[in-house]
């Protein structure tokens, strides 16, 4: 079985709408070819917090980054790193906070675009600054690196779901037609990835209320979907997740040992 892994984030994708809206993810469900979780995201339930969340197991009040405007290096052993670590290649197609989070920062836009270095945590990065980049285009760039670099590790993060959210809020039909753009948009690589040999997580990072915002506790700003595609994951079928166990099980996934991430109890060795 391969040990590579692509990691989506869907920013700002509430459970229910992926659910009801994402007919491609929910017709791998349907047919047991993959899994559908109900995660309850940390807090504040915030992106840039919640990107360092997923990407190192460690809450925001344990890893520091606790607002969208703490623009800082990641301090935690992060999936990028210990994939690094352990010779693997990673990749991103992804928002300039990550770059901001693994590689370097501020991000200055003409310089940082396009990132290729094997000493960066991120090796290969295709970064992007306005909240409306189309999907279309990130996938497109995930896409060219993967089939570029070969990333063992590779991370997609559109911003468009958010975006539609945060203009029109939870109840819209803007919001919910955003998240079936963006399953139409990965229904197109999905089937090439899986043959591949990638094992595959669908996630996001927070929700979003009718107030076209987020950052509180309500149920709908804090409830995410988390598909599951590949035989990797298996095991995970009846038992709960948290968004706190996606970096180890990542790790567990990209075949690194001894990566100290959190674990469903019944899934550690």
């Amino acid at each position: 079985m391969s040990n590579k892994v692509i990691l989506i984030i869907l920013d700002g994708l509430n459970y229910q709408v992926a659910r009801e809206c994402m007919g491609c993810l929910m017709g791998y469900v349907e047919l047991s070819r993959a899994q559908l979780h109900k995660l309850v995201c940390e807090l504040p339930s915030l992106s840039r917090p919640l990107y360092e969340t997923i990407l190192t197991g460690t809450r925001p009040l344990d890893h520091g980054v606790l607002s969208n405007d703490m623009a800082r290096r990641s301090h935690q052993n992060s999936i990028f790193s210990l994939a690094r670590d352990r010779e693997k290649t990673t990749a991103a197609a992804a928002y300039y906070m990550f770059s901001e989070l693994y590689n370097h920062g501020p991000f200055q836009p003409l310089e940082d675009r396009f990132q290729n270095s094997p000493d960066q945590l991120i090796q290969h990065g295709l970064f992007y600054w306005l909240d409306h980049y189309p999907d279309s285009h990130l996938f497109a760039d995930a896409e060219y690196l993967r089939t570029a670099y070969d990333p063992d590790f590779l991370l997609i993060h559109p911003m468009n779901v958010d975006d539609a959210g945060h203009h029109h809020g939870l109840l819209s039909s803007e919001y919910r037609k955003a998240a079936r753009s963006v399953d139409v948009q990965m229904a197109e690589y999905l089937s090439g990835w899986l043959e591949a040999g990638y094992q595959i997580m669908v996630t996001s990072d927070h929700g979003m209320n009718g107030m076209c915002s987020h950052g509180g506790t309500l149920a709908e700003e804090r409830e995410v979907p988390l598909f599951l595609l590949g035989k990797t994951f298996d095991h995970l079928r009846s038992m709960q997740l948290k968004q706190l166990h996606i970096c180890g099980l990542v790790c567990e996934a990209l075949g690194i040992e001894q990566h100290g991430k959190l674990l469903p109890i019944s899934s550690a060795h």
